[in-house]
């Protein structure tokens, strides 16, 4: 796949709202039948091509077949773990060809519950973390108001 990206960027020129799988240029040949003749600046009309090339590439390649939406569903759900802001998973969603975030999200974005379960595990002891730094600080306000010491707010904790 990435060899294919790098072809069409590289070689045919192509932008990012060129298709990656473009419609096939066909035209009347030498011996008046139909031949192919590169590639078209156009997507499909339908989805049965990519399905066509999707199958033959797994049977090539001696895997099992998976439809074209399984591979946008893997890059979302790798960008859901990759991406470490709200604007990085944006960039990441424009790249799946979503102009909306929340396509991405609503469309592509379930968690597992497996996965579910270790993220609020995690939102906890890092909320304890943030919780502990905010007590360090509100101590240190009341102390200042008290009339205690003079001390500056330090937020190492």
């Amino acid at each position: 796949m990435v060899d294919w990206v790098r072809h069409l960027r590289e070689v045919k020129l192509w932008g990012n709202d060129d298709p990656l799988f473009p419609t096939t240029r066909i035209v009347l040949g030498a011996t008046h039948q139909f031949e192919v003749a590169g590639l078209e600046r156009e997507h499909w009309s339908g989805a049965e091509p990519i399905r066509k090339a999707f199958r033959d590439a797994f049977g090539r390649a001696g895997l099992p077949y998976f439809h074209p939406h399984s591979l946008r569903k893997t890059l979302a759900r790798l960008g859901e773990e990759v991406c470490r802001s709200p604007e990085e998973f944006k960039a990441w969603s424009q790249n799946l060809g979503h102009e909306k975030v929340l396509t991405t999200f609503l469309n592509y974005g379930s968690v597992a519950y497996e996965r579910q379960g270790e993220i609020i595990r995690g939102m906890v002891t890092s909320g304890q973390a943030v919780q502990s730094v905010a007590d360090h600080i509100a101590e240190a306000v009341f102390r200042r108001f008290r009339g205690g010491d003079a001390c500056v707010l330090d937020t190492a904790v």
